[in-house]
């Protein structure tokens, strides 16, 4: 009979599995406001984006890029039961007594065109998957070159993510050239000032709660 503690879950995969399951689906919602950052405009869907990229790159540190790819990959069920739930909430009658603002406002910021649906699904599962890929490819003995591995990554990742959503989503409806140079460029600001420092965290976390709990 296999042993059964070999079948227990390391801590941090545990941990970051959870958190990246309730991330996936928060970008879609969170996408729905755009926020300016000086003189760069980004939807807010990038923050909990970025932090997938990195805790995908951090499993990937952790736990090998198999790993990674399997967490991408289940990445996709919350993100589909997301966008099934919010269309079937979308159809049901609304209670006339509910808070007027609110009652306006909940189809604009909950609904999305199909193509932004199509877009979104397809531009997650190339860019992180990618992230994935080319993280593991520039390794490092002992984690070193860590924070520039995430970095170079995810803003590679994050163009290709731009070029995606945008063109699927926007194509032939308005110009888009103007619109994907913007985004990128925040995107990979953003993917320097952020992803660095959470690739660390996720990784040095992971590495203790793996220490102190080995299973």
């Amino acid at each position: 009979m296999e042993n059964s503690s070999s079948r227990l879950i390391a801590p941090s995969l545990l941990l970051f599995a959870t958190l990246y399951g309730g991330m996936v689906p928060l970008g879609g919602f969170l996408g729905a406001k755009q926020v300016a950052l000086g003189p760069l405009a980004v939807e807010a869907g990038i923050f909990p984006f970025l932090t997938l990229i990195a805790i995908s790159s951090g499993i990937a540190e952790l736990h090998g890029r198999d790993i990674a790819d399997r967490l991408v990959r289940f990445g996709f069920i919350p993100l589909i039961v997301a966008i099934i739930l919010a269309v079937f909430v979308l159809q049901l009658p609304t209670d006339e007594e509910m808070f007027e603002p609110a009652k306006a406002a909940f189809p604009i910021i909950i609904g999305q065109s199909w193509r932004m649906m199509v877009a979104g699904i397809f531009a997650y599962g190339v860019s992180v998957s990618l992230n994935v890929w080319l993280f593991s490819r520039m390794t490092a003995n002992n984690g070193r070159l860590l924070p520039v591995r995430g970095f170079v990554a995810a803003a590679l990742s994050q163009i290709v993510d731009t070029l995606i959503f945008i063109t699927i989503s926007f194509y032939g409806e308005r110009p888009i050239l103007n619109l994907m140079l913007g985004q990128m460029l925040a995107k990979v600001v953003l993917s320097a000032v952020m992803v660095p420092l959470l690739v660390m965290a996720v990784v040095a976390i992971g590495r203790k709660l793996d220490a102190n709990n080995p299973g």
